[in-house]
């Protein structure tokens, strides 16, 4: 029987084998025997289409999902694209790649923005926009892709802690995660580079460190040169661990959004306040200081100075010492404000 029905699912099941190609099982996407058969009836005429006439065959969602994994493997949010696939497999998992509509789209976009923001809800859009596209114009698995709305997002987040904030909070943390937190604000480095930081990738002497760009968000390697806090953290962490830096009770920390973290937050009257948050706090706190745009794009390991322009206006002081610049240029040249029965200065009123 080429229909079955499988523990896992409620819908009928279709097995298939092309003469001239491997064994077709896949879901009918319905628990009713008459609607399965006849999807069975559908199949196997397309198969014959295939196989006689050249037309190309119908492929699955999963198929795409397998084969977009393959080929991203390297990407640096290879393990976030699966975990959101793993969540979108609800919607589209027994699906055919010509059976992803609009209407399909949309149900996911509702259903994911009333447990998440506009922008998380953007990335798993993002994701099947993505999969589809690619299946189209690279595979040639399908010839045509639904039109795949992103909602508007707000600006970017920029919330920053003020010095007095984050020495509450340094104040409350306990002392494995204090030193998480000030090495990265002395730093400005992503939450992953600090907990997988390695002492191979630390240089004492020199008072310089690097993170590997298969393992930053641009495949591009970061320079990190020390300041003295982040020094200082750093020799606080030696012969604790032989491979990485940052440990709690001679293992590895590998996570930092615990109780601990949430409570120290709560202690210091902090809110709205995410890890990530600490990059944004350290950025602003060098615009602030006067590093200039290109400086703090190398620091960040940033691709381009756009998202660093967020930042720009963070440090009015220094642009205003260069608006002052044109004042020696333009004295003078202030008759527009003059009161109707002002002489003109004589400087400017010469022939």
């Amino acid at each position: 029987m080429s229909l079955f029905k499988r523990k896992d699912s409620p819908n009928w099941w279709v097995k298939l084998t092309p003469r001239n190609g491997r064994a077709i099982q896949q879901s009918t996407g319905t628990p009713d025997k008459v609607k399965a058969q006849e999807y069975h009836d559908k199949l196997k005429a397309s198969l014959w289409d295939r196989e006689r006439l050249g037309i190309k065959p119908s492929r699955s969602w999963r198929e795409a999902v397998v084969r977009w994994l393959e080929e991203t493997s390297e990407k640096a949010t290879h393990k976030e694209d699966k975990k959101k696939l793993i969540w979108l497999h609800s919607f589209l998992g027994d699906l055919n790649l010509d059976q992803v509509t609009s209407d399909v789209i949309d149900q996911i976009r509702a259903t994911k923005l009333k447990e998440a923001s506009k922008g998380t809800s953007n990335r798993y859009l993002a994701l099947v926009r993505a999969i589809l596209i690619r299946a189209r114009d690279e595979w040639e698995w399908a010839d045509k892709v639904p039109k795949i709305r992103l909602f508007k997002e707000t600006n970017s987040r920029e919330r920053s802690l003020t010095p007095e904030q984050a020495k509450r909070l340094l104040d409350e943390l306990p002392e494995h995660q204090r030193e998480l937190v000030l090495f990265s604000l002395a730093t400005g480095l992503r939450q992953s580079n600090v907990l997988k930081l390695g002492w191979e990738q630390v240089n004492l002497e020199l008072r310089h460190a690097w993170v590997k760009g298969m393992h930053s968000k641009n495949r591009r390697p970061i320079s990190v040169p020390l300041n003295d806090v982040a020094f200082a953290v750093l020799v606080r962490q030696e012969g604790k661990h032989s491979e990485r830096v940052f440990t709690f009770r001679g293992r590895p920390i590998n996570s930092v959004n615990t109780k601990a973290w949430h409570a120290a937050l709560k202690r210091a009257s902090i809110e709205d306040f995410r890890w990530h948050d600490l990059r944004h706090t350290w950025a602003t706190w060098q615009r602030q200081a006067g590093t200039p745009t290109h400086e703090l794009q190398r620091l960040g390991g940033w691709r381009t100075g756009a998202m660093v322009e967020r930042y720009a206006h963070l440090a009015p002081e220094n642009l205003a010492v260069a608006a002052s610049r044109l004042d020696a240029v333009l004295v003078g040249y202030d008759s527009a404000t003059r009161l109707p029965n002002e002489k003109r200065p004589q400087s400017l009123g010469a022939a």
